[in-house]
């Protein structure tokens, strides 16, 4: 049985039990123990511990080099706490694991086996997985990607009962009178830089992000989180209407491609900087398909960029704005789904990113203050 799945009040217990033996292996309270009694304290008191955790903490203190460890470090792990503990026990476990890999598990049950499925989709290491495994408890749930697309489709929907154009709703005469699209002349309206996720070009345009966003958004957010997973998809979000308002001036940005291609863009990138650990089935092919999506999207808002507008002289909705999302995606992104349940904070890379993202994010305010009358650029008329 899983630590994670029992109530409340028998986890407390289990703690307190282990609490109490490790204060008798500590007579004198120094916090530590040795790693040679810790060992005999999981052999003998482990089972009703998770077989692969146990492993880890095994592992761990078969590998210490200090000799001891701490009880802190302990309660860390098992409750999961993003730590350098356990970044420590996951690296040593990492190397030492030797028991059968987690795909040759049989008697799952169909939720077991979609838990898997989604492990051996976006972890790279064995461990991560059976530690993902066990950890698992579906709450809260990955509601943020099925939010965030329930309230897309409604906007559309609403859009195009209002227009009564279901496609290439953008070539509509009224299109751009909405209040949630950004354009540049508008772009004093700061939502406009997030809420253009919520209209889309037409149901083609739709469709393919919102299936894109839910076969990868919805795994990642499973593993990683939704605070993480939402906070690349926004990143990308508001980076591709900077992006657009610095590159393309001129143009309307919609659509929710930047926080689409972020994430897209990031998997794709851990899958490629970790090739030998990734075991997800048909990988080279699946990649060759999301490329070929993502480059058939990314060709459409292209050609729909120079298509005759339908209402000159301001130009049809940029394609900038999915460069943005992948400049997220390969950065802020790819760091985060490389540091499985580690705290983030602790990652000079993490810094380094984060601090580039707001360099740029100051210097796209900065441009939109200044630039647009320094260049004396000519903007399409306001809606």
């Amino acid at each position: 049985m899983r630590l994670e799945t029992l109530t409340a009040p028998l986890q407390k217990a289990i703690m307190d039990q282990y609490s109490r033996l490790l204060c008798k292996f500590d007579p004198e309270n120094t916090g530590y123990i040795s790693t040679e009694k810790f060992r005999t304290l999981l052999q003998r008191y482990g089972s009703e511990l998770d077989p692969h955790k146990l492993e880890v903490l095994l592992a761990l203190a078969d590998n210490n080099s200090d000799g001891k460890i701490c009880y802190q470090d302990f309660v860390n792990l098992m409750s999961n706490k993003r730590s350098n503990s356990f970044r420590q026990a996951i690296l040593q476990g990492n190397r030492r694991l030797c028991s059968k890999a987690l795909l040759e598990e049989t008697g799952l049950t169909l939720s077991q086996r979609l838990i898997r499925h989604v492990a051996y989709e976006t972890l790279p290491r064995e461990i991560d997985r059976k530690w993902y495994y066990d950890s698992y408890t579906c709450c809260p749930p990955p509601w943020f990607m099925i939010a965030i697309t329930i309230v897309e489709v409604a906007f559309f929907l609403y859009n195009g009962v209002v227009l009564d154009r279901f496609v290439l709703q953008v070539t509509h005469p009224l299109y751009l009178k909405n209040s949630l699209l950004y354009h540049p002349q508008l772009r004093a309206q700061a939502w406009r830089y997030l809420t253009y996720i919520f209209m889309h070009a037409g149901i083609e345009h739709l469709g393919l992000n919102v299936i894109l966003q839910l076969l990868v958004g919805v795994p990642l957010e499973m593993v990683h989180g939704a605070a993480r997973i939402g906070f690349v998809y926004i990143a990308g979000v508001v980076a591709g209407s900077l992006a657009v308002s610095i590159a393309d001036m001129t143009a309307p940005v919609v659509g929710s491609s930047g926080g689409v291609y972020a994430l897209i863009s990031a998997h794709l990138a851990n899958i490629v900087m970790n090739w030998s650990g990734m075991k997800c089935q048909f990988k080279l092919l699946r990649m060759a398909v999301a490329l070929i999506c993502m480059s058939f999207e990314f060709g459409r808002a292209v050609w729909l960029r120079f298509y005759p507008s339908a209402y000159p002289p301001c130009p049809h909705p940029s394609f900038v704005a999915h460069l943005g999302g992948v400049a997220v995606g390969i950065t802020l992104g790819v760091v985060i789904l490389r540091n499985y349940e580690q705290r983030l904070q602790d990652q000079s890379l993490w810094w380094i990113f984060v601090s580039m993202y707001m360099v740029f994010v100051l210097f796209a305010i900065f441009w939109n203050i200044f630039a647009y009358s320094l260049l004396d650029l000519k903007l399409p008329p306001p809606p």
